[in-house]
C-alpha cells in the first residue's frame, strides 16, 4: 500500500473499524443526509468491489442485497454478487431472477483514469449513462438511487437524462472524497417507472 494510503486518516479509520475501503464513509454520509433507504429495501450495488458499500448496506437494510462487479469480491454475509458487467443482459437477467422487486439501486463504479481530465469524464459519464439504463430496466417506480459521478462540461447534461427519469435529482459532494477532487454523487428519488409519460412536474423532497 503506498504513502499516500498508509497517511489516508480515512483509510486509516476504516481499516480499523472493518471496512474495506474509505469509500463506506461516503455513503454513511449520503444516507445520513438523504434517507433513500427503508430497513426492508431489496438493494443493488453497481461497481461494489472491494466492498464497503455492500458492508454499510448491510447495517441498513434487511432486505436482499446484490453487488456486481467486473472483479471477484470477497464475500459478505447474507449478500449474493455476481462477476460480469451491469451491461451484460445476462447479468440483467440474473438480477430480475434474484430480486424481482429492486427498490434501491447504488453505484460507486467509476473508470480506470488516465489523468486526462475531458477524456476522463467522457468515460465516467458513458459508464453514468449505463448505469442509467440498468436502473430503467430493473428499478421499481418509485424507487431511489445514488451514483457516482464527476465534475465538468458533460454532467449537466448527465443531470438532464437523470431528471428526465426521477421525480428529484440532487447533486452531492461528500466530505470524505479527497480534497480536490472532482467525485460528485447524484442523489436520485421517486423513479417514474420505464413506461412513464413525460410530464412537467416539479422537485420535492
Amino acid at each position: 500500500m503506498g504513502s499516500q494510503w498508509t497517511k489516508d486518516k480515512v483509510y486509516i479509520k476504516a481499516m480499523r473499524e472493518g471496512y474495506r475501503s474509505r469509500a463506506a464513509y461516503k455513503l454513511k454520509e449520503i444516507l445520513s443526509k438523504y434517507p433513500v433507504l427503508w430497513e426492508s429495501d431489496n438493494v443493488v450495488d453497481l461497481g461494489c468491489a472491494p466492498g464497503s458499500w455492500l458492508q454499510v448496506l448491510r447495517e441498513e437494510v434487511s432486505g436482499a442485497i446484490i453487488g456486481i462487479d467486473l472483479n471477484y469480491v470477497a464475500p459478505v454475509e447474507d449478500v449474493t454478487t455476481i462477476v460480469g458487467s451491469f451491461t451484460d443482459p445476462v447479468v440483467i437477467a440474473k438480477v430480475q431472477e434474484k430480486m424481482p422487486v429492486v427498490n434501491v439501486i447504488v453505484s460507486d463504479a467509476s473508470p480506470k483514469l488516465s489523468g486526462q481530465k475531458s477524456y476522463d469524464q467522457a468515460v465516467a459519464i458513458g459508464l453514468n449513462e449505463d448505469a442509467l439504463s440498468f436502473a430503467i430496466e430493473v428499478l421499481k417506480p418509485g424507487g431511489n438511487m445514488i451514483m457516482k459521478s464527476f465534475e465538468g462540461e458533460d454532467f449537466p447534461y448527465l443531470l438532464h437524462k437523470m431528471r428526465k427519469q426521477f421525480f428529484s435529482v440532487k447533486p452531492y459532494k461528500t466530505r470524505a472524497s479527497r480534497k480536490g477532487s472532482t467525485e460528485i454523487y447524484i442523489i436520485a428519488k421517486k423513479f417514474k417507472g420505464k413506461d412513464y409519460e413525460e410530464e412537467e412536474w416539479g422537485e420535492e423532497w
